[in-house]
This record gives structure tokens, C-alpha cells and sequence, in this order.
């Protein structure tokens, strides 16, 4: 299996990747991880990534692409994958597509966990409030303005995205407001 998951923050695709992963006994492949694996290892990505992330800046396409390559040539990512946080751009979308092409692959699925956005932001502050109630510290992105901020931020960037698979008829929408073991099931149910 090789699946990319789409969906806002806070959607819930780093719970279903890590199921899916489990499920197909494939990786989770988390382009934040991958690049701090690059960084860790010294490749020459890792340095270039490096450099920008230091900065503050971020990582371009050409950069992120070339992490995700190196990534997906070892071993354990061979008999497939589970993609979160990559592609983000429809340059990246086709980039992966040449990528599997050229190795005579292609990907199973591109799920997009749909979710209300305001449910979704009352969720992050229930949370916040939980931890406060139990003497923790939330999350430093449990908190609705930077949320807010991040949603219109990945809607700018994603629609596009998401068009893009849906017009290739590769886009498979679900509901990810569910309870999280309905949401797996009909992944699952999906992608079978």
C-alpha cells in the first residue's frame, strides 16, 4: 500500500497514518521526521535543510522532494508507505507521481480526512482546557488564534491539492469528525 494522507491540522492524520502504517505493516512517513533525519545524518539534503531550518525559513519543494526520494529508496519503505505531510503542493503531488513511475509503482490512495473546521477548533480547546484542568501544560498549538492561522494556511495551499487528485479521480474523501476507530474503518473500507 501506498497512501498519501491529506487533511488540516488537528484532522487526526498522524493517528490514521500510524494505524494504516500498522495495518499494512509499511512506515509512517512524516516529512518533518524525514527531514530531521536527513539533518541528523549529515546527507547532503539533510545539510541544505539544515541550513534553512536554522534560519527560519522553510523548506523549499526541491529540497523536500529530494528528502522524500532518499526516504522512500531504503528497504523497509520498498512494499509501501504511508505519506503524511507530503505531498502539500501540486508541484510536490507530481514529483511523487514521476518518482513511482519511474519504479513502476503508483500510489493506492490519497485520503483526505474532511472535518468541520469549527468543530475542529472547539476540539483544541477542549483539549487545552483538559490539560489546564489536570496541571499540565498544553499543546504550544493548542491555541485557537495560531489554529486559525494554520487552517487557512493549509486551506490556501491544499484545495489545490486536493482538486488536483480529485480530478484523477485518486481523492478519497472521509469523514474524519467520526469516533477515530470508525474513521480507520472506513479507510480501510476504501482502500480495499
Amino acid at each position: 500500500m501506498r497512501i498519501v494522507m491529506l487533511g488540516p491540522p488537528g484532522a487526526g492524520k498522524g493517528t490514521q497514518g500510524c494505524r494504516l502504517a500498522e495495518h499494512f505493516k509499511v512506515p509512517q512517513l512524516s516529512t518533518g521526521d524525514m527531514l530531521r533525519a536527513a539533518v541528523d545524518a549529515r546527507t547532503a539534503v539533510g545539510l541544505a535543510a539544515k541550513s534553512i531550518m536554522d534560519s527560519g525559513g522553510l523548506v523549499g519543494d526541491e529540497i523536500v522532494i529530494e528528502c522524500v526520494q532518499e526516504r522512500l529508496s531504503q528497504d523497509d519503505a520498498q512494499g509501501g508507505f504511508v505519506l503524511d505531510g507530503f505531498p502539500r503542493t501540486v508541484a510536490q503531488a507530481k514529483s511523487l507521481d514521476s518518482l513511482l513511475h519511474e519504479k513502476k509503482l503508483h500510489l493506492s490512495g490519497v485520503v483526505e480526512l474532511v472535518v468541520d473546521e469549527e468543530l475542529l477548533i472547539q476540539r483544541i480547546e477542549k483539549r487545552a482546557e483538559e490539560a489546564i484542568a489536570k496541571g499540565d501544560i498544553p499543546r504550544s498549538d493548542d491555541n485557537v488564534d495560531t489554529m486559525r492561522k494554520r487552517l487557512a494556511a493549509y486551506r490556501e495551499s491544499t484545495e489545490v491539492l486536493s482538486n488536483f487528485y480529485y480530478n484523477q479521480g485518486r481523492l478519497i474523501p472521509i469523514d474524519g469528525m467520526r469516533e477515530v476507530d470508525r474513521v480507520n474503518a472506513d479507510i480501510l473500507k476504501a482502500l480495499s
